[in-house]
């Protein structure tokens, strides 16, 4: 997969009717006029596992320490992958925070999550909080997908900080197994290969389903041989009656 321009972003993830949303809209028009499938990706988890650090290191391979609090960003770029050109949006979020009755998830998270072709699943092995989070929120994202299988990636980060460590990465793996998910431990602050190969088998997933198939029908139709003109069958109908009458006229004389 190859980047191919400059990363840009769309403030906070628009409600539906605002400027924002109309601005969403229109980068998703431009990648369909301009014939690229687009690919689009939210990237989920509690507060301050690495959600933003993971999504900027995807997406422009650096690092950068220290963030403002997420306001959910929309960020788009063009990649290759297998040789096609795609539009890829990622969709950063707020953190979930959980309650007694369990995950605060707001209307605007929701949203993100139904708009969303594929999920990654974050939480940080220095804080097993964020580690409880991931079955309570892969049921939630499948919720809101009902009747599909949307494709969705686990990411432990912080691999880097054994010192401080609440969660072994071994845990996160037979998690994600049992869930159906792949799982990837990242130290985004050391290692974009990992961070990459985590967001590249989502995007070829993604790629692969909007593949248009053939369908048993389709098959059947084509070999079905086309009518012939009606007009061409006219005119046969007429060159033979004309014919005929000109012979019987011979035949007279």
């Amino acid at each position: 997969m190859r980047l191919i321009q400059n990363m840009c972003t769309i403030a906070e993830y628009p409600a539906p009717g605002s400027a924002a949303a109309a601005a969403a809209a229109a980068a998703d028009c431009c990648a369909g006029a301009a014939g690229r499938r687009l690919v689009k990706i939210a990237v989920v988890g509690a507060s301050g596992v690495g959600k933003t650090a993971l999504v900027v290191r995807f997406l422009t391979k650096r690092f950068i320490g220290d963030y403002e609090r997420n306001a959910g960003n929309l960020y788009t770029r063009q990649v290759q992958i297998e040789g096609e050109t795609l539009a890829i949006q990622v969709q950063d979020t707020p953190g979930i925070q959980v309650h007694e009755n369990g995950l605060s998830c707001g209307e605007q998270l929701n949203r993100c999550i139904r708009w969303a072709d594929a999920v990654v699943i974050v939480f940080s092995i220095t804080d097993y909080k964020s580690y409880e989070l991931i079955g309570q929120l892969h049921q939630h994202v499948q919720q809101l997908h009902l009747g599909t299988r949307l494709p969705v990636v686990v990411v432990a980060n912080k691999a880097d900080l054994l010192h401080v460590k609440q969660v072994d990465p071994q845990l996160g793996l037979q998690l994600a197994s049992v869930l159906g998910c792949s799982f990837y431990e990242v130290s985004v602050s050391e290692n974009y290969n990992d961070v990459y190969s985590a967001f590249h088998v989502l995007c070829k997933e993604v790629s692969h389903k909007q593949q248009p198939s053939s369908t048993p029908e389709k098959r059947r139709t084509s070999l079905i041989p086309r009518p012939k003109s009606p007009n061409m069958q006219d005119l046969k109908r007429r060159f033979k009656q004309a014919l005929s009458a000109k012979v019987r006229t011979v035949t007279s004389v």
